[in-house]
């Protein structure tokens, strides 16, 4: 079968190599998945350069965390899942609920844990979870990290979102549209940001009430805490350590900022401003298997379809990188196989 390995100490893309593997075989308590799309996250970009926590690995991997596709095959004592059932990998292999833990299991596609971008997967039942009948497996792909991050964001904190709040997305990638998409189904007023007009435009045709250009509005933190009379309840902070003041300046009386992003690493990130409106500031690192569960049930529920920018074919998947680094990056990029 054919895989895409990084090798040993990788720190580029041309880093990235496919090669001819042995079929992997279930063993106790596992399962055989034909994969039949998987999704990048930001996450991926860090991989391949050797950024990612821990550096590069010192061993050959096989990269990403999100994949789709359909039971083969299962090993003996498995009792959730048989031949055929279509199932989405779980970021944390070992996460099933509950509040975040000291221990959630390998997460897929980093070292140790191999990823998904190969014909044939083998991980553990507790490993995957049924996927939303209602999606195809391209748009299922797209949910592992991304969706499960954006609803851990909105409706796993002390104050679950709901009809009447609002919500500020920063950006265009997959994180920030799923969650928009995840607000808008349940009644939630949404701001969005890009530096983009023509990305706005796209972003208010996905559903968003208000979009604010970053670029030519400054101060656009206080931009949204006005659309959003007086301050917004939830702002899913996807950019990090340099948007935070603004999030600070957005957010509202009592409400939180789910801290996700990485993609800038300095800035000013004083809490102060927090102190004063009683807001709160809750760290992100995607979620457990019933999170996915919760996730799966609301997009078959409301009819939620991630947004794909782009699919590439499994042969072409550095080109998927590629795009994914780009400035022309919209919603999530996907590779079939």
């Amino acid at each position: 079968m054919r895989a895409w390995q990084l090798k040993a100490g990788a720190t580029s893309l041309d880093d990235l190599t496919m090669i001819e593997v042995e079929k992997p075989v279930p063993g106790h308590g596992e399962v055989q998945v034909r994969v039949r799309a998987c999704s990048l996250n930001y996450r991926d970009q860090l991989i391949v350069q050797g950024q990612y926590f821990g550096g590069s690995s010192p061993d050959p991997s096989i990269p990403l965390s999100d994949g789709a596709g359909e039971i083969e095959a299962v090993g003996p004592g498995v009792t959730r899942f048989a031949a055929g059932d279509r199932v989405t990998s779980l970021f944390f292999q070992d996460w099933d609920g509950g509040p975040p833990r000291p221990n959630p299991g390998a997460a897929l596609g980093a070292p140790p844990a191999a990823g998904m971008l190969a014909d044939y997967v083998v991980l553990p039942e507790r490993g995957v979870v049924a996927m939303a009948a209602s999606l195809s497996f391209a748009e299922a792909a797209t949910l592992p990290c991304a969706g499960v991050t954006a609803w851990n964001a909105l409706m796993e904190g002390l104050r679950p979102l709901g009809p009447g709040h609002s919500v500020l997305v920063l950006g265009t990638g997959g994180v920030s549209l799923l969650a928009l998409q995840i607000a808008k189904a349940s009644g939630a007023t949404v701001i969005a940001t890009s530096s983009s007009d023509a990305k706005l435009e796209r972003v208010r045709a996905a559903g968003a009430d208000h979009v604010i250009n970053y670029r030519t509005t400054p101060d656009w933190g206080a931009e949204a805490a006005r659309l959003a009379r007086g301050g917004v309840d939830h702002v899913v902070e996807v950019g990090g350590a340099g948007t935070l003041a603004q999030s600070m300046a957005a957010v509202g009386h009592g409400g939180e900022i789910a801290l996700i992003g990485v993609l800038t690493r300095t800035g000013e990130t004083h809490p102060q401003p927090l102190l004063f409106k009683g807001a709160s500031l809750r760290g992100i690192f995607v979620g457990s298997a019933a999170m996915a569960r919760a996730l799966n049930r609301a997009v078959d529920g409301t009819g939620i379809k991630p947004a794909i920018g782009r699919s590439f074919d499994f042969a072409a998947a550095p080109d998927a990188w590629r795009h994914a680094a780009s400035p022309d990056l919209f919603g999530k990029v996907v590779i079939t196989l």
